[in-house]
């Protein structure tokens, strides 16, 4: 492919050829539908020498190359949908709309294992974590069992039930598969 047009019954625009003018050239960059039509070895030279850029300043290059990363489309900005849905409503922060009951609330608190309710029920009686191992826990059940056992706090029982409690949390953990 030579990029010559066949059907051309022109004469070279060179100054002093007489060959068929088949291949054509844009006269300026700013003027791209208007060309020379040149024959082969002219049409060479003048690629050669052409420069779309010759005579622009860089601001106007840059721009250019902007305009051509977007295939000279205007883009437009990107922008969450529901953020301009609030705006129409006058309402710059969607957690407006609760006042001061916006930021209150810190959510359901995310645990690291899915424990069934009884483990989680435990953990919870021996203010422990679920990312502790076994022995961590037993740790908390150890002190736990020091302040409430009556041996331990002069013969008191008024705390005998919750210590029952204890008690049973541990047994619930100490047969789990779930800490190791």
């Amino acid at each position: 492919m030579s990029g010559a047009s066949e059907t051309s019954r022109r004469v070279c625009d060179h100054e002093g050829c007489q060959e068929a003018g088949k291949f054509r050239a844009p006269k300026a960059p700013d003027v791209l539908d208007d060309f020379f039509w040149f024959c082969q070895q002219h049409v060479r030279e003048y690629n050669q020498k052409w420069n779309f850029f010759d005579g622009t300043t860089e601001a106007e290059l840059n721009a250019q190359m902007s305009k051509d990363k977007v295939w000279e489309r205007k883009t437009r900005p990107l922008g969450d949908p529901e953020a301009r849905a609030w705006a129409r409503l006058g309402i710059e922060d969607p957690h407006q709309v609760l006042g001061q009951n916006a930021t209150q609330n810190p959510g359901r608190a995310t645990t690291g294992r899915r424990l069934p309710p009884t483990e989680r029920r435990a953990i919870e009686i021996l203010e422990a974590k679920d990312s502790w191992s076994k022995a961590e826990v037993r740790k908390a059940y150890k002190k736990l069992i020091k302040v409430l056992h009556p041996d331990m706090n002069g013969g008191d029982r008024s705390q005998e039930e919750q210590l029952q409690e204890v008690v049973w949390a541990w047994d619930q953990i100490k047969e789990s598969r779930n800490f190791k």
